[in-house]
C-alpha cells in the first residue's frame, strides 16, 4: 500500500498516463476532468513520490530483430544479503537481461531476457550467466509466442476494491 492517500483524479491521472504516456498535459488534463495547471501540478509530484518512475515507447523487439526471448530461472548457491545484491548487480550489467526478479521458493531469479537469435543467447548463457559466481544452476524456457503483455497495474480492480471498502 502506498505511503501516502491517492485521491480518484490522481488514480486517473496514473491510469491515463499508463495507457499512453505521450499525451499533453492538456488532453490529460481533460481527460480526468481538472484544469492543466493543477493537472501538471499533480504529475509533477506523482512524478517526485516515485508512483511515475519514467515513460518508455513500448517497442516491438521482433520487428527490431530481437527473434529469441527466453526466461531463465537461476539458483544460487548462497542466499545472504551481499551475494543476492552482488547477483542483482551483475543483472544490471548484462543486456540481454531485460527483467530480473527475486523469489521465493524453490528459484532464486527469474530473469527475462532477449537476444538476437539463439547463438547469442547460449553464449551469454554458458559464458557470463552460468559462469557468474554464486549461481549453482540455471533452468532456461524459450518463448515461443506471447498471449498479453501488460505493463503497469490494473486500475480498475484497485478502483473496485476501493469502492467495495468504503
Amino acid at each position: 500500500m502506498p505511503s501516502h492517500k491517492l485521491d480518484a483524479i490522481d488514480r486517473n491521472i496514473l491510469a491515463e498516463l499508463q495507457a499512453d504516456g505521450r499525451m499533453t498535459n492538456v488532453e490529460l488534463a481533460g481527460r480526468v476532468g481538472i484544469s492543466a495547471p493543477p493537472c501538471l501540478r499533480r504529475v509533477r509530484a506523482l512524478e517526485e513520490q516515485g508512483l511515475i518512475q519514467g515513460y518508455h515507447a513500448a517497442v516491438d523487439a521482433r520487428a527490431l530483430g530481437f527473434e529469441v526471448q527466453v526466461f531463465a530461472m537461476v539458483g544460487l548457491q548462497s542466499q545472504a544479503e551481499a551475494d543476492l545484491s552482488a547477483f542483482e548487480d551483475r543483472c544490471k550489467g548484462w543486456p540481454l537481461v531485460r527483467e530480473c526478479h527475486m523469489l521465493n521458493g524453490e528459484v532464486d531469479f527469474v530473469l527475462k531476457c532477449v537476444a538476437p537469435d539463439l547463438s547469442t543467447f547460449q553464449r551469454f548463457l554458458t559464458e557470463q550467466l552460468t559462469a557468474a559466481p554464486n549461481v549453482i544452476g540455471v533452468k532456461t524456457s524459450l518463448v515461443i509466442r506471447g498471449a498479453k503483455d501488460d505493463p503497469g497495474v490494473p486500475f480498475d480492480v484497485l478502483e473496485d476494491r476501493l469502492n467495495q471498502t468504503a
